[in-house]
């Protein structure tokens, strides 16, 4: 395993970051932000009951959980699991337990259903 790897899931190294707000009880920590044609990278933390509203995948999403249990339509992914998400597919995201993922989105998601 890579040695960034195993600190983000094995050593918690995503602990001691600055997180800021990003949609109802989930927080961002942006380690590269969207720029020109540059896909943007973070890690999101849901509280347990956290929720993202439907929404459209206008690039390729991909996630690596690093604690918790994330979830959509498709089940539950806990730990070490590895998403991805194609381009122009849709779902919503929860987490009953809360969770923190790595998140690389190659472009803005389209949110269809905003409470």
């Amino acid at each position: 395993m890579p040695e960034t790897t195993r600190e983000l899931l094995t050593l918690g190294g995503w602990k001691e970051l600055e997180f800021g707000p990003f949609r109802e009880n989930v927080t961002i920590h942006w380690i590269r932000p969207f720029e020109a044609d540059q896909p943007g990278v973070a890690l999101l933390r849901y509280e347990a009951g956290a929720s993202v509203p439907r929404h459209r995948h206008q690039g390729l999403e991909t996630i690596l959980v690093l604690d918790g249990v994330q979830s959509d339509e498709a089940g539950d992914y806990g730990r070490g699991s590895y998403i991805v998400n194609a381009p122009g597919t849709e779902h919503s995201v929860w987490s009953d337990i809360g969770c923190v993922v790595l998140i690389q989105w190659d472009r803005p998601v389209k949110i269809l259903d905003d409470d």
